[in-house]
């Protein structure tokens, strides 16, 4: 099993149609905790079709079709391990607010390559479109180890950024003991995040919850507290996952309030506050 490099990065773009409704926005806010309590107004507007807003992080698995991380590995030139795979960081950016429902063409393809001595990051990019124009652009970094030290570019650093100073806000989010089973079924069906033998030979004690779901969470955190839950605002939201978290933990999640931005860092609070994910961006009108 290997990358050629040349190969995934020349490949034509992979062209499909993809459609959602207002029942998959719901299932997805459901599979990242929203709906605690489940009479809450301020929960309502993540459950009730009658009053919904989108979470623009569902863009992330709109269509149901593989996401970034299977897509990339799908793709020609790449065949690798799957134990091997981690989901390293995740972008979007938005060119118009998501719709609760809708139909369009979502252009998928590898756009980078970095060679990390010991491991290769892919970056898989999919914009999507329809007949408005352009609806958002989403890039995923997937990180493969031991496919490294074909001599290419190392790419960005992969070190954290440095939050600035105390946090302006700080709340702790529950992951239920079946997060993960939940979120399986917005598409990603990795069984990294459902079967323990599988998530023991990729070297976790267990299944461990997807970055995406990790993802969703902290950027609902962010759009409940700083912005008071006006999901339209956001324009982009990006983070990378630098720890694993395991179904049935607490997040912690830290933000700090700027002109147009917002920061946020993520920890497991039973772990000892051990970092999950970091350098989150969250941008904002």
């Amino acid at each position: 099993m290997t990358i050629d490099v040349d190969k995934a990065l020349g490949a034509a773009p992979r062209v499909e149609e993809i459609s959602w409704s207002d029942r998959d926005v719901r299932l997805y806010h459901l599979g990242i905790g929203a709906g605690v309590p489940a009479t809450d107004p301020a929960e309502l507007r993540y459950t009730l079709e009658s009053r919904l807003c989108v979470l623009p992080s569902f863009a992330t698995v709109a269509g149901g079709g593989p996401p970034g991380v299977i897509g990339a590995l799908s793709m020609p030139g790449v065949d690798v391990d799957l134990a091997a795979v981690l989901h390293a960081g995740q972008s979007l950016r938005l060119h118009r607010p998501v719709p609760a429902a809708g139909t369009a063409t979502a252009t998928s393809r590898v756009v980078a390559a970095h060679d990390k001595g010991k491991a290769a990051v892919l970056v898989m990019r999919t914009e999507v479109a329809d007949g408005g124009g352009p609806l958002w652009t989403c890039d995923a970094e997937v990180y493969v180890r031991g496919e490294g030290g074909w001599g290419g570019a190392r790419g960005p650093s992969a070190a954290p950024e440095q939050p600035p100073g105390e946090p302006d806000s700080t709340v702790e989010r529950a992951v239920r003991p079946d997060q993960a089973l939940l979120y399986r079924l917005t598409g990603d069906d990795n069984p990294l995040h459902a079967d323990p033998e599988f998530a023991r030979a990729a070297g976790f004690e267990r299944p461990v919850l997807h970055g995406l779901c990790t993802y969703g969470m902290t950027l609902k955190a962010v759009v409940d507290t700083l912005l008071a839950g006006e999901a339209g605002r956001v324009r982009a939201y990006r983070a990378r996952f630098v720890g694993v978290v395991y179904p049935g933990e607490t997040l912690r999640v830290r933000m700090w309030r700027g002109a147009g931005e917002a920061r946020a860092e993520v920890s497991a609070v039973e772990r000892g506050d051990v970092p999950v994910l970091g350098s989150g961006r969250v941008r904002y009108a």
